[in-house]
């Protein structure tokens, strides 16, 4: 059975995630396939639009598929994540930048390489279990797949708490982060996903008032601390124990990287600009960060005890977030 279930319907092309066992995490092959089909369908006059959705109740893609970038980085080949993380990316700014419209349907998990595939749609749907995160401090990476670009422009300093954190946020919170756009209960997609493909118009789209977003109301404020340590320093005085946990749980590195790259993409042109950064970091990742011994930690072993030693000085993370010279990402034919 196809991990990705790809074939046009009527008006639409559809980009169905069918790994629902492994929680739809994306791999090299279904990226490559997403940016192929999308491809294709660019100029068929007979796909008006595309919409993306996925089998499963507990997740539209949790995340990537990072189990051969991890083999690959302990036997010291770091061109597969390399090779990876910069098709996967190609794929996410084609979809952010097509001309034709996405309707993404995110239920459950949508973490990581799936906020890079929902998340840049042109048309955003959620529904009452979906769970919105980019987790990877936790693992030693940094939030990619345009997650900097998506925090770094979310109001006041969610981009900052949700990416050092790595917290879940439900439909009310994404849509106020700008992560979403519109909520409609899931029990309605099956109807509109079929209106979708017979009129091809997302004049069919009627969302329904957002739901409550929790981030609204709460003070941030302690997250614009010029670094890890000041931010840290702040929650201690306010006694926010609840934001403290993961800031002492995730890698170091990982977190000095994330303000550097959520701050940097608010002057960014575009998405791109914000890959291209991303990159820097996850293409060095397997060799010179905390990423192998986070996935150790809480995918391969499961111990959920990372012991990061990765060098988190200032000067180490402008050397992670340094050009890559002719490793840098080229965007085929400007498009």
């Amino acid at each position: 059975m196809a991990e990705m279930i790809i074939r046009k319907d009527r008006r639409a092309g559809r980009l169905t995630f069918n790994r629902p066992q492994a929680l739809n995490a994306l791999s090299h092959e279904m990226a490559l396939a997403i940016d192929a089909a999308l491809q294709e369908w660019r100029d068929d006059p007979e796909v008006a639009l595309v919409v993306i959705d996925a089998e499963g109740e507990r997740a539209f893609c949790s995340g990537g598929d990072i189990a051969a970038v991890y083999r690959a980085g302990l036997e010291g080949d770091h061109r597969v994540g390399r090779e990876f993380f910069r098709d996967e990316y190609r794929m996410n700014a084609r979809i952010a930048e097509y001309p034709k419209p996405i309707v993404a349907f995110m239920q459950g998990f949508v973490m990581g390489g799936g906020v890079g595939v929902g998340g840049h749609a042109s048309h955003r749907i959620v529904g009452d279990s979906t769970q919105i995160a980019m987790p990877e401090t936790g693992i030693g990476l940094i939030p990619d797949v345009g997650g900097s670009w998506l925090l770094g422009h979310a109001p006041g300093r969610c981009g900052e708490y949700l990416g050092l954190t790595g917290a879940r946020i439900g439909a009310g919170d994404a849509i106020f982060t700008g992560f979403a756009d519109s909520y409609i209960p899931e029990a309605e997609w099956p109807a509109l996903i079929e209106r979708l493909a017979e009129t091809g118009d997302v004049a069919a789209l009627a969302p329904h008032p957002r739901p409550e977003a929790p981030l609204e109301g709460r003070d941030l404020s302690a997250f614009g601390g010029h670094t890890v340590a000041e931010i840290v320093a702040a929650l201690e005085a306010a006694g926010d124990e609840a934001a403290l946990k993961p800031l002492r749980r995730n890698s170091p590195l990982s977190m000095a990287a994330t303000l550097a790259l959520v701050r940097a993409a608010r002057g960014d042109a575009s998405l791109r600009d914000s890959l291209a950064r991303e990159l820097r970091f996850t293409a060095r990742a397997t060799a010179e960060s905390d990423f192998l011994e986070g996935v150790r930690a809480q995918i391969i072993d499961k111990d959920r005890n990372p012991q990061w030693s990765a060098d988190a000085s200032p000067a180490h993370v402008e050397a992670m977030l340094a050009p890559l010279g002719e490793d840098e990402i080229e965007w085929e034919n400007g498009k």
